[in-house]
Formats: C-alpha cells, structure tokens, sequence
C-alpha cells in the first residue's frame, strides 16, 4: 500500500514541503495550546470542569417553559 502513496507522492513538484508546513501547524497548534493551559485562570478551569457535574432540571424546567 506505501508504494502506491509515494509513487503518486513522487510525481508532485515540491512535495517535500507538505510534511514541514504540517509539522508546523502542529507545532504552534499545541504550543499555542499549552500556552493557554499555562495561562488560564483557575477559577474559569474548576468552573468548566465542574460542568458535567452540575444539576440539569433548571435548565430543562426553563427549556419546558
């Protein structure tokens, strides 16, 4: 099955910069995500994780009405 993928790989002109600009979006993707992990107030983390533990009837009693 490789050899079907880089036979056709190998007819494009400068296929080699694919793989980088991948790597780079990958890269500053999660650089720029554990920068906002590093950042990120405390208190907006135990909120957001305190989500599914929450109580649902308030919100259905005012979807009902």
């Amino acid at each position: 099955m490789l050899k079907f993928v880089k036979g056709n790989l190998e007819n494009i002109d400068d296929v080699q910069i694919y793989p980088l600009i991948s790597l780079l979006i990958f890269f500053f993707f999660f650089v720029g995500l554990f920068y906002w992990v590093i950042t990120a107030k405390k208190e907006h983390i135990t909120e957001v994780s305190n989500i599914p533990l929450e109580d649902d009837t308030n919100n259905q009693n005012d979807q009902i009405l």
